[in-house]
């Protein structure tokens, strides 16, 4: 990505260096009812697109196992955090300018940088649950060593890889704005079954991808992608589908657990909106 004249979001909120939860650690799960919790978000490989707001709390009050870290480089979470910084402020530019055409004014988003784990609105953040939008405090989390995940255990590296995690957690932050959310979560506590409550995650995560596509759209009409770059983020929308993690992590799929779409779904989301730039496309609920 050519990002190198653009700036850098003020809207960064860096708990990195903080003491107690995650100083320069990465936090094993517990035992507890929480660390089972995290387990099973870990095992079927909720990587990406983690909202927190369908979740129990993990609450504060756990026993973690912590083991030291040995994750990025100091230089290259130095890039990584530059990196963030300016991906959040091109979401921003986007997402403004789509919101004032529409006559409405958007509220920009919070990136927390953190280590090992860290203190939410919506309970206790994990490195182990990958980036999550917390829509209860309107912030996305994000330990920079999930890049390290990224490269060994998704095979999905680059920066325009790692630039569509944060703008598929802005597009959480967009459902939220525009009232989808609400909407969702309200339909999912209706719904007849947990097939039908899943699908209806399916239909919310596959819409950010489309959001993060459309986001892609206006960076790649500005010149700011180099050859190969879209070709990293297709790898990574499919690396992260549920039958592929499924099949890693447990052997086999089950589709009616699916909760963030298949490899092949959330590829063909992200490429409407790549294609497009039209958020209207994006309705994956119809």
């Amino acid at each position: 990505m050519r990002l190198e004249n653009e700036r850098e979001s003020r809207n960064v909120e860096d708990r990195r260096g903080q003491s107690g939860f995650g100083s320069g650690r990465r936090v094993s799960v517990g035992r507890g009812k929480g660390g089972i919790l995290g387990f099973i978000i870990l095992l079927v490989g909720a990587y990406y697109g983690v909202d927190l707001s369908g979740i129990i709390s993990l609450g504060d009050d756990q026993n973690y196992s912590q083991t030291q870290s040995t994750t990025v480089s100091s230089q290259e979470e130095a890039e990584l955090n530059t990196l963030s910084r300016k991906v959040l402020y091109t979401t921003e530019r986007v997402w403004g300018e789509y919101f004032r055409q529409n006559g409405m004014t958007y509220r920009e988003p919070t990136l927390v940088l953190y280590r090992g784990a860290t203190s939410t609105a919506c309970g206790t953040g994990q490195s182990v649950m990958g980036p999550f939008y917390c829509p209860a405090d309107e912030k996305i989390y994000l330990d920079l060593s999930f890049y390290d995940d990224m490269k060994t255990k998704l095979r999905a590296a680059g920066d325009f890889a790692f630039a569509y995690v944060i703008a598929h957690e802005v597009g959480h932050h967009v459902q939220n704005k525009l009232g989808i959310s609400r909407q969702t979560q309200l339909a999912q506590r209706n719904a007849r079954s947990q097939k039908e409550a899943n699908q209806i995650s399916v239909n919310v995560e596959l819409q950010a991808d489309c959001f993060a596509g459309v986001w892609g759209y206006q960076i790649q009409k500005e010149g700011k992608l180099d050859a190969g770059d879209v070709e990293e983020a297709f790898l990574a929308a499919e690396a992260v589908g549920d039958d592929r993690l499924q099949q890693q992590s447990q052997g086999r799929v089950i589709p009616d657990s699916f909760t963030h779409g298949s490899s092949a779904q959330r590829l063909a989301w992200f490429r409407k909106g790549l294609q497009t730039g039209n958020p209207n496309v994006c309705n994956t609920f119809n």
